[in-house]
């Protein structure tokens, strides 16, 4: 399996573009992944760089309903005609951040027929398996950073029911991507137990310190390679990359190989 950044906040090298936001472009044995879209078009610019072809991709998969991650959503329709896309049925919900800004997914592409629906628990392919735990009972607690979802007329905070992160299972290893974390990369590495995740922790807003160090120590016991990227904070992996064993960043224009 590789595992490749098309889009993250830091780029490896000056010929690649970045942003906030998250792509990923995955091999498996049997199928091409795109995994998140960033918030424009980048991806597919430095997808063209690395001499990827999206039209090889056959699965699409948005990780939840913000803007950094299916922001790329048209262009990526435009560039592949025949890989559905898979989503939470909640991802089109009316997203805001801590200031007001709107933050969801563009409300004109709710309808486009590739579009897949998903819920708690949605096989999309032999061995790749999508899953929010939305009915399971977090064993770490989690701060939505003022997140907030307009529900009823009224601004609600967020309880990221849009949110699902991606298990594949490829020669004996368990690989868990994930977006953001929003429900926390602590429940997400409890309930799951994967040998390797992928994705953002979300860690962006909690300064290094006590907490951090928590948090650091918590995630190190579990027997998991991580590849942290996007909304985890750059400050603060430099802080975590002191406290883990197996902590690693993925940037723009870098692959991995599993």
């Amino acid at each position: 399996m590789i595992i490749t950044a098309l889009t993250e906040n830091t780029a490896c090298r000056d010929e690649f573009g970045c942003e906030h936001g998250l792509s990923l472009f995955i091999r498996t044995k049997n199928h091409g992944i795109l995994f998140d879209t960033g918030q424009s078009d980048l991806f597919a610019r430095n997808a063209a760089v690395l001499g990827i072809d999206l039209e090889e991709a056959d699965i699409a998969v948005l990780s939840h309903g913000h803007y950094d991650h299916g922001g790329g959503l048209k262009r990526f329709l435009e560039l592949n005609d025949r890989a559905a896309v898979y989503l939470c049925r909640h991802a089109f919900e009316p997203y805001y951040n801590a200031s007001g800004k709107y933050i969801g997914l563009d409300p004109s592409l709710r309808d486009e027929p590739r579009l897949i629906r998903t819920d708690d628990v949605t096989v999309i392919a032999e061995g790749v398996t999508l899953m929010t735990f939305n009915q399971a009972e977090p064993p770490f607690p989690t701060d939505a950073d003022g997140l907030t979802v307009m529900r009823g007329g009224a601004l609600t905070t967020d309880d990221f029911r849009h949110e699902q992160v991606m298990l594949i299972k490829e020669d004996g290893k368990r690989v868990l991507i994930s977006g953001c974390s929003h429900k926390g990369v602590l429940n997400y590495v409890s309930w799951l137990k994967p040998d390797v995740l992928v994705g953002g922790f979300h860690f962006m807003h909690t300064p290094p310190g006590e907490d951090l160090l928590t948090k650091a120590e918590a995630l190190d016991r579990f027997d998991t390679e991580y590849y942290t990227c996007h909304c985890t904070g750059v400050e603060q992996y430099a802080f975590l990359r002191q406290h883990m064993r197996r902590l690693h960043y993925l940037s723009a224009g870098e692959s991995i190989t599993l």
